[in-house]
């Protein structure tokens, strides 16, 4: 079993190291860097509000079920934080290409992406044509996590999940 673990890890570095290797593409650079603050505290609670406030019936009730999916799964996300208290990779990987003033505390899981995510599921489950649009946003979000060497992909996917089940379930609860 440790076996597999610790293959799972050296593959999972070798992904990472890939992803971060094309940081210094001007393009892609800019990219990642715009569309990470798409996950952020201010810009998806703020998202999340004016869909409450500036949609109306079924719109509304999946916007409620985002708003509320995006404050409940944060709670798991800071005790995951505290339990499992991963480093950021770019504090084991002396190569890794990083921004000014990255973020300090652990990684595991992507508060980003489970934010993303959480908003995003709701109205997917409401109007499934939206995942054409909406999914490679979040997945935009998640590799861009990575790309910007703060987390590893198993911290995007642990997001991804969270916030996909904390989305589904209050879209249900509520709707």
């Amino acid at each position: 079993m440790m076996r597999l673990i610790q293959s799972f890890y050296h593959l999972e570095c070798k992904v990472f190291q890939e992803i971060n290797s094309h940081f210094d593409k001007k393009f892609m650079n800019l990219f990642f860097r715009t569309i990470t603050h798409i996950g952020g505290a201010i810009n998806i609670s703020v998202t999340a509000l004016l869909l409450m406030i500036l949609s109306s019936n079924q719109t509304r009730l999946a916007a409620i079920s985002s708003a509320a999916a995006l404050a409940l799964s944060h709670i798991p996300v800071q005790l995951v934080k505290k339990l499992f208290p991963r480093k950021r990779p770019y504090l084991l990987f002396k190569t890794t290409k990083i921004s000014p003033n990255p973020l300090k505390d652990h990684s595991f899981p992507s508060g980003h992406t489970t934010a993303v995510f959480s908003v995003i599921v709701p109205f997917i489950i409401l109007k499934p044509f939206l995942a054409i649009i909406l999914l490679p946003i979040g997945l935009c979000v998640g590799i861009s996590r990575i790309y910007l060497g703060l987390h590893y992909p198993s911290d995007v996917i642990a997001g991804g999940i969270l916030g996909a089940c904390f989305g589904s379930l209050c879209f249900y609860l509520i709707s």
